[in-house]
């Protein structure tokens, strides 16, 4: 895989282009304040008055109704969340300059048809695969967050270069961008989101603290071991994959991971593991969750009041006020007075 960074950056396709970031959230502000620190000229597309819109403007920045901003913009960058998108993208089409290019950072409303674009414009995706405050972080630091790139439409012949420079300015070079496709992107993203990171990892702890619980031990106890601790092996496996993770730990740990974690996670649990993945790829889950949407989330509320009103929750709540370096720093009397 071909995987681009500063160096392959040779022209800069943005130059002289307008951004306008519709959305300023977690990725639109990280967005927006690294563009605009690599000399891109950005226009904050946001709800008149709302939270956004005021944020946007004490941050510095000109800001616009989001079709106004869209009109004034040669790149549009979608960074409201996904079920936002395919209203705001009715409203804006046909202020979009031809020959303009849309962008998104995940591509969910590109792949499932919920967006179908003018062809007369570019359709891109840069998705920095980490959360805003990170890309933002990360930036200022000198360093950046990988990106992934893929093009849908390319209208103006310039959909790649501008997609990368997009990329090289939110600090996705610096990190490394690689190309896949909205289709790629958005499938191992959801299945990813599901199997894995979200829905694999947050049951997997209730059921092992639920377990421990169930046999009579204190459920502080079970908290640590199943929840707490997890931080310490994910940062591992972070930072120098499974290599470092066994490094690490204990041989007690390795020998039990080698020879008892295959019973876990078996391969039932793979064939279940196909089944979402399945169901992601036919558009089921897709289908699912914009229904979802359009019932007012009777379900997702329901779901949700149940996992976070879970015992683990409570306990866990009770001890993370109990651990000081959790708790945001206050600021000394020196940095206050500057």
């Amino acid at each position: 895989m071909k995987i681009w960074t500063e160096t392959d950056h040779h022209k800069n396709a943005l130059s002289d282009t307008t951004v306008a970031v519709v959305g300023y959230g977690s990725q639109g502000r990280a967005h927006a304040l690294n563009l605009a620190d690599s000399g891109v000229n950005v226009i904050i597309g946001a709800r008149r008055e709302g939270a956004s819109w005021k944020r946007a403007e004490i941050e510095g920045f000109a800001v616009a109704e989001p079709a106004e901003a869209a009109e004034r913009a040669g790149l549009v960058a979608m960074l409201v969340p996904d079920m936002a998108q395919p209203e705001l993208y009715r409203q804006i089409e046909s202020r979009l300059q031809a020959g303009a290019t849309l962008l998104f950072a995940h591509g969910f409303n590109i792949h499932f048809g919920c967006i179908q674009p003018r062809t007369d414009i570019d359709v891109v995706l840069v998705a920095p695969k980490g959360p805003g405050d990170l890309v933002r972080r990360q930036f200022q630091e000198g360093r950046g967050v990988p990106c992934l790139r893929a093009v849908e439409q390319d209208a103006s012949g310039q959909a790649h270069a501008r997609a990368l420079s997009y990329a090289h300015a939110i600090g996705g070079t610096r990190g490394g961008v690689m190309d896949t496709s909205f289709a790629e992107e958005t499938e191992t993203d959801l299945f990813g989101e599901q199997v894995v990171l979200c829905g694999g990892t947050a049951e997997l702890v209730i059921q092992g603290f639920e377990t421990l619980i169930e046999a009579g031990y204190q459920p502080e106890v079970a908290y640590f071991e199943c929840l707490h601790e997890l931080k310490l092996i994910v940062d591992l496996l972070h930072e120098g994959g499974m290599a470092k993770m066994y490094e690490f730990v204990s041989d007690t740990a390795a020998f039990g991971d080698l020879t008892r974690g295959p019973r876990i996670i078996d391969e039932s649990t793979r064939e279940r593991m196909r089944e979402v993945l399945a169901e992601i790829r036919s558009g089921e889950f897709a289908r699912d969750w914009i229904l979802e949407n359009q019932a007012g989330l009777p379900r997702h509320r329901a779901l949700m009041k149940a996992r976070t009103g879970h015992e683990i929750e409570k306990v866990g709540k009770a001890l993370r006020g109990r651990m000081s370096w959790l708790q945001p720093r206050q600021p000394d009397r020196e940095e206050q007075a500057a």
